[in-house]
């Protein structure tokens, strides 16, 4: 595993103005419903700004919740490469044991290409009803629900389409994607390590749960930017490139093209089509935008349900600022944002250090759900709060395990274990404790209320975790590649 820097320059020297980056982070920033945790923007080949908002950090791999999905397709687009796979294959085909089990003529004539493209003619997403049929096998469970519409006429963004081509990929290749991926992909863009959660058989999911630091998101848009080239090397034939990045299917039914917006432009072979280029994104803010106009890609991870709005920023603010020749006399103005983009950091919780008054009755205190169970979080059954030598520990216990956590004074208090997180907040009165939980490898913030006044908490999620679990599954999984 050769993990290399990626070659920078000043913005300036890249036609990049950087009063426009920072008039992004700037709103960014004043967004009350978007939690930044990393930028990257490369233009003409080289890094011209990054900046992680403390506590995360450039080195910690990142949830990238449906990002996953443009790692799957690279991994597809390989195997097309070798003759491993063909799109145009029957899906049935790569699974000869279900092939007694799957009479519907549609679910027969669904080819590699249309779930690709999530074009399968179902008309919604089937995760669930997957499973239900068959927890052991979701692609048997998935081609046993028969579309509604032919393959290749319909988009419906539906996670087993590309759970089903990653498991195709696992099946002809021998490997996992992680493992396929490694001498193809990584090692030659010079990508760390990464982890991708698994489903109970072992496979990798392929449509979520790769864990990759920001870096490895802009290296994969730079790899797609320059049509498989990385490194000088060619890794990725440009047909696979324009093939994976061009609209297959609509995604928007009806709505005139003026009023569109970036999830209404078309889809790909799991990538989106976008009002300015092209993207791999994923849930909460997790985007790989690439943008050919401009010689441009833009990674960034975040916590938002407002991910629209993350995207209008970059195209009101970053987009002007790319302009066609290199600046002269930015030397002030590129070393100002540098220093702004060093020193970036997430306010911290409000609270008190320490109760203004009777910290003995905090301290050994033991907190159960408000209203007999914590709707956030079910398995969490109690808060406990103590103090010690180093300060004051919180102790979360789920289903009999117990997660402990120091509470520092101010600012965020970090940790690598028992599992990478921050903590921040304090004491809002003498009656009062909020602390905010940061899951620093993924999107995910839990903030907890403890009343001394009746010995309850409760729990909520600023983003909610999308592959459930206890709170100790929020983090990469361990045997990374």
């Amino acid at each position: 595993m050769s993990v290399r820097t990626l070659p920078t320059s000043t913005p300036a020297d890249r036609g990049v103005d950087a009063s426009g980056v920072h008039a992004f982070l700037d709103a960014l920033e004043a967004a009350p419903d978007i939690e930044p945790h990393s930028l990257m923007i490369m233009r003409h080949g080289r890094l011209v700004a990054s900046g992680w908002w403390a506590p995360y950090t450039p080195e910690r791999p990142h949830l990238l919740y449906s990002l996953s999905k443009s790692f799957t397709a690279t991994a597809a687009g390989f195997a097309l490469a070798e003759g491993l796979i063909g799109l145009d294959d029957p899906v049935i085909s790569y699974f000869p044991e279900f092939e007694a089990d799957i009479t519907d003529p549609r679910s027969r004539a669904m080819r590699v290409r249309h779930v690709a493209s999530m074009s399968s003619g179902h008309l919604a997403d089937t995760v669930h009803e997957s499973l239900a049929l068959d927890p052991e096998e979701p692609v048997r469970g998935f081609l046993l629900l028969p579309p509604e519409r032919d393959p290749g006429t319909v988009f419906a963004y539906n996670q087993p389409t590309t759970y089903t081509l990653a498991a195709i990929v696992q099946r002809v290749t021998g490997q996992r994607l992680t493992d396929y991926l490694r001498p193809r992909l990584l090692d030659p863009l010079g990508v760390g390590a990464v982890s991708w959660l698994r489903d109970r058989a072992g496979r990798e999911l392929g449509y979520s749960g790769l864990h990759a630091t920001t870096d490895a998101v802009a290296r994969l848009g730079l790899l797609y930017l320059r049509e498989g080239v990385g490194e000088g090397v060619r890794l990725l034939s440009r047909d696979w490139v324009e093939l994976a990045t061009r609209k297959h299917i609509p995604t928007a039914v009806g709505t005139p093209e003026a009023d569109r917006g970036d999830w209404e432009q078309g889809y790909g072979f799991q990538f989106w089509r976008s009002r300015h280029g092209y993207r791999g994104d994923g849930a909460y803010g997790q985007f790989c935008l690439v943008l050919p106009e401009y010689d441009a890609v833009i990674a960034t991870t975040a916590a938002t349900v407002q991910m629209q709005d993350l995207l209008n920023l970059v195209w009101t603010h970053l987009l002007p600022a790319f302009g066609p020749e290199p600046r002269s006399g930015g030397e002030q103005s590129d070393a100002a944002l540098a220093r702004r983009l060093a020193r970036l950091a997430l306010p911290p919780a409000a609270g008190a250090s320490a109760p203004p008054e009777r910290a003995e009755a905090w301290s050994g205190a033991r907190f159960t759900p408000a209203g007999g169970v914590c709707a956030a979080q079910p398995g969490l059954a109690s808060v406990g709060v103590s103090a010690g030598a180093d300060g004051w520990t919180l102790t979360l216990t789920e289903d009999g395990e117990r997660l402990e956590l120091g509470l520092g004074p101010g600012g965020w208090h970090s940790a690598e274990q028992p599992l990478p997180t921050a903590v921040s907040g304090g004491w809002a009165d003498a009656r009062t404790l909020k602390a905010h939980v940061a899951f620093l490898e993924t999107p995910h913030r839990l903030v907890l209320t403890c009343s001394l006044d009746d010995l309850t908490f409760t729990a909520r999620w600023l983003t909610q975790p999308l592959h459930g679990g206890r709170l100790r599954s929020l983090r990469a999984p361990r045997g990374s590649v």
